[in-house]
C-alpha cells in the first residue's frame, strides 16, 4: 500500500454514512427511530449515484467481539447486524478495515467506484485512513445519507466543513433517534455552511415500489404508500401530457 495521490475532482461525491442492518432494520440492535421514512430515500440516492455514474465513499462501523464480551452490542464484526444493506453495495467495490494505517492503493478510483472504510468509532477523522481520504478527494459538492443524524452525520458533515468542503445533507435519507436532538444537529451543521436539501432535490420524484430491506409494519405500510404515490404520479404524469 502506499499513500494515495490527490484525485481529480468530480462534480458530486455521495458520502454513505453507517448504512448498516444494526441501525437501518427493525431487527437491529440499534435501529434508528425513523428506519420506516428514511430507508426508500437512501434508496433512491444510490439508484442516483449509480445511474449517475457519482463515486461512493461509504462508512461502517465495526466493533471486536472479544469472544462474546463486547462492551457494545451493535455492529460486532462478523455478524450480520454489522453488514451494510445489500442495495448500497456496487458492486465495483473495495473495502478497508479499520487499523492505525493511512495508506490507499494510487490508482484507487481509477479501479473502484465505491470505497468502504470500517471505523471504530463514531467520527470518522478519528480513523487515520478515513481521514486522509476525506480530507485529499476533491469534489464540487459531498452529498450525505446515512446514520444517525446526531453524530456520525454531524461528526462527518463538520469534518468535512472544517476542511472547507461544499457538503449537502440529504435530511429525509437520515436515520435518527431522538427528532429534537437531530433537529439541533441539522441546525448546527447549516449554522456552519451545509446546505439541507431533500432526497427529490437530486433523484426527482419517486416511483419506487418497494423498500426492500426491512420485513416490519412500518415499511410494509411504506410499501404501500409507495405504491399508491407511484400511481399518483403516473396519473399526473398522463394528465399533464
Amino acid at each position: 500500500m502506499i499513500f494515495q495521490r490527490p484525485l481529480k475532482q468530480r462534480r458530486y461525491l455521495l458520502l454513505d454514512i453507517d448504512t448498516q442492518r444494526d441501525f437501518l432494520l427493525a431487527e437491529g440492535k440499534a435501529c434508528v427511530k425513523n428506519h420506516s421514512e428514511v430507508l426508500a430515500n437512501i434508496r433512491r440516492i444510490i439508484a442516483w449515484s449509480r445511474r449517475k455514474q457519482i463515486p461512493i465513499i461509504s462508512t461502517a462501523e465495526v466493533h471486536p467481539n472479544h469472544n462474546g464480551a463486547s462492551a457494545l452490542a451493535y455492529c460486532i464484526d462478523g455478524t450480520n447486524g454489522q453488514r451494510k444493506i445489500s442495495y448500497t453495495l456496487l458492486s465495483n467495490r473495495a473495502s478497508f478495515p479499520a487499523d492505525d494505517l493511512n495508506a490507499l492503493p494510487a490508482d484507487l478510483w481509477r479501479s473502484y467506484r465505491q470505497i468502504i472504510l470500517h471505523k471504530r468509532c463514531t467520527n470518522p477523522f478519528d480513523e487515520p485512513r478515513i481521514e486522509r481520504l476525506l480530507s485529499d478527494v476533491q469534489a464540487d459538492e459531498f452529498v450525505l445519507v446515512g446514520a444517525g443524524t446526531e453524530e456520525a452525520v454531524k461528526a462527518t458533515a463538520l469534518g468535512l466543513l472544517h476542511r472547507s468542503k461544499k457538503v449537502s445533507i440529504v435530511v429525509d435519507a437520515l436515520g435518527s433517534y431522538n427528532n429534537k436532538e437531530a433537529k439541533l444537529a441539522l441546525r448546527k451543521m447549516k449554522t456552519k455552511g451545509a446546505k439541507l436539501i431533500a432526497t427529490k432535490d437530486l433523484a426527482g420524484i419517486s416511483r419506487l415500489r418497494r423498500i426492500g430491506a426491512c420485513n416490519c409494519k412500518g415499511c410494509q405500510k411504506k410499501t404501500l404508500y409507495l405504491r399508491r404515490e407511484s400511481a399518483l404520479n403516473y396519473r399526473q404524469q398522463l394528465s399533464d401530457k
